[in-house]
């Protein structure tokens, strides 16, 4: 196994623990599924949860780090410089309908840049981490970003609303964390999105980077509605053309 730091470490620690949590609760909603008033508050209640846990393990740890979470929002402590951000349930849609495709993500930024960042998808017991200048892995094998370099040939990911029919090979499945994830370890071979969160895509940034794939700089002192065009060097600019009008 690759050496990882320690608060690659205690972040693998927080997401093993919220996802034994997570699996259970996936399990009760497809009964809830059949049922009229549906799961809608069961999953809200599912993701306060899953963030409790993964909070309460990193503060045990790093009880100075400050926090920005998809349910809390921002929670400054005296290490302003390293902050922890947090997805409980990325992908809470697909969480909501029994649809087993989602992911607990979390990421350490420190001075303004991701340095490590780890998305877990528990149904399926992948692990996809990353830090700075370590590379990229899955499951602990070192993951590489495509080599394809004709688009026809390619695959890409999107979410949200697309305003202009795109002449491209892609899928939305619902899940931006694992859309950056199968980016770094080449299933997809690319991912474009408007509109996203900073906690969304945190873990997905680094990800990518380590894995060997290009990302549009990102301005890490905005948390809202931020554009993401993620993709393979060889693919790059002419997934760009593509989207002229994205």
């Amino acid at each position: 196994m690759n050496s990882i730091s320690a608060n690659l470490n205690i972040m693998i620690k927080a997401s093993e623990k919220a996802s034994k949590a997570l699996i259970r609760d996936f399990g009760e909603i497809e009964k809830l599924q059949v049922s009229k008033k549906g799961p809608t508050d069961f999953v809200s209640n599912a993701d306060i949860k899953a963030e409790k846990i993964i909070i309460e393990e990193l503060k045990k740890a790093k009880p100075n780090y400050s926090i920005l979470s998809e349910e809390n929002g921002y929670d400054e402590q005296k290490d302003k410089k390293n902050t922890w951000v947090i997805d409980p349930i990325d992908g809470t849609i697909n969480f909501l309908h029994g649809i087993p495709h989602f992911a607990i993500s979390i990421a350490l930024k420190s001075n303004d840049e991701i340095i490590s960042g780890l998305i877990f998808d528990p149904i399926k017991n992948e692990m996809f981490y990353a830090e700075k200048n370590n590379g990229a892995f899955l499951n602990n094998h070192r993951i590489k970003v495509s080599k394809k370099n004709q688009i026809n040939d390619c695959l890409f990911a999107t979410g949200g609303k697309t305003n202009n029919e795109l002449d491209l090979p892609y899928r939305k499945s619902g899940c931006a964390a694992l859309d950056m994830a199968y980016v770094a370890c080449g299933r997809y071979d690319g991912y474009f999105q408007h509109d996203l969160n900073l906690w969304d895509v945190a873990a997905g940034i680094i990800l990518v980077k380590e894995a060997g794939g290009l990302l549009e700089e990102i301005d890490m002192a905005q948390t809202k509605k931020l554009k993401i065009v993620a993709s393979t060097p060889d693919i790059n600019s002419k997934l760009k053309e593509k989207l002229t009008n994205f």
